[in-house]
């Protein structure tokens, strides 16, 4: 029997691998429960596979390494995939480019002792910069899924769209199991889009069925952000997608006769921030990254609705050529 399960998607993750690996190999204090380390390949064209071989031949054999193949792009496709091969009861998410600490596994698995009711819990995710980050980087360092949210554990609040990143997170699998569909709307960066928030559809759904989910302040891990994550576009495309995902998120569950009225909030209160950033930054906005950042989320958010009733009508008019 199998107790707690780290899955690791990746894509083209062959350089990144190495390193969360053995981070894993390193863990302590892991002897009085079962583990096991799954690395889902979600369709890389690298040598992702060769390097999962290579570890295989040297891992330890009370903590089994497995691989498996998810073809569908996308990192909603990769989860469900490991959701569906774990052997474990809990399943720790960590994506290719974050190192856990050696507490990190035994730390997750005793917090779901303590809290059996939990779906899901994250921690804190503490950066890890190749270079020197922007002035006042923390003011959006939660769009590159750091958390440090400090000392003591709560439960988040997911109707304010209040969750834990999904980088290095702990679900329950039975609360995934009965909570998620199969197929969800947003699927995560592909074909060069930069739209996010796949792994907060997920936790909505658990948290609409009932499951409590926390944050776990034991549990340390450290997202490694290379130059190019900190460049100015990148970060504006990055803010971007996660400002258009709002409206389908607040959507998701609400009542058919509420959904115009938040709709409407949305878009008021988004243009509302949108105004006052520009009206207050509007001189620095141009040179200052972190400055353009946030303006450029409050403007996706308030959009976020114009840009979902394009995909819904895309989605019929492909419907329509298809039938």
């Amino acid at each position: 029997m199998v107790d707690f399960t780290v899955a690791i998607p990746t894509y083209n993750g062959a350089d990144r691998l190495p390193k969360v690996l053995e981070c894993l190999r390193s863990q302590k204090e892991t002897e009085n429960f079962q583990w096991e380390v799954l690395v889902v390949d979600n369709n890389s064209h690298d040598e992702t596979a060769n390097v999962v071989r290579q570890y295989q031949e040297s891992w330890p054999s009370q903590t089994p390494l497995k691989y498996c193949f998810e073809g569908k792009q996308g990192l909603a496709h990769a989860r469900q995939c490991a959701i569906d091969n774990a052997r474990g009861e809990l399943i720790g998410f960590v994506d290719d480019d974050v190192l856990p600490a050696q507490d990190w596994v035994s730390s997750a698995y005793g917090f779901s002792l303590k809290h059996p009711e939990i779906g899901a819990y994250g921690g804190q995710i503490h950066p890890a910069f190749e270079s020197s980050p922007p002035e006042n980087f923390k003011r959006i360092q939660s769009f590159l899924a750091i958390r440090e949210r400090g000392d003591n554990p709560h439960r988040y609040r997911p109707e304010l769209l209040n969750m834990p990143p999904g980088a290095a997170l702990v679900v329950r699998k039975r609360a995934w199991q009965t909570s998620v569909p199969k197929e969800l709307r947003l699927i995560g960066r592909v074909n060069g889009t930069m739209l996010s928030g796949e792994d907060f559809e997920a936790l909505l759904h658990m948290h609409h069925q009932g499951w409590e989910i926390w944050y776990n302040p034991t549990m340390h891990s450290h997202h490694q952000l290379p130059a190019h994550r900190l460049d100015k576009p990148y970060l504006l495309k990055l803010a971007q997608g996660c400002g258009l995902c709002v409206c389908y998120l607040r959507l998701m569950h609400s009542h058919p006769l509420s959904k115009p009225i938040i709709v409407i909030k949305i878009i008021l209160g988004g243009l509302k921030r949108t105004i006052q950033h520009w009206w207050k930054y509007r001189h620095q906005i141009p040179t200052d990254p972190v400055l353009a950042c946030e303006f450029k989320f409050f403007m996706s958010t308030w959009l976020s609705p114009l840009f979902w009733l394009s995909q819904i009508f895309q989605r019929r008019k492909a419907q329509s050529v298809d039938a």
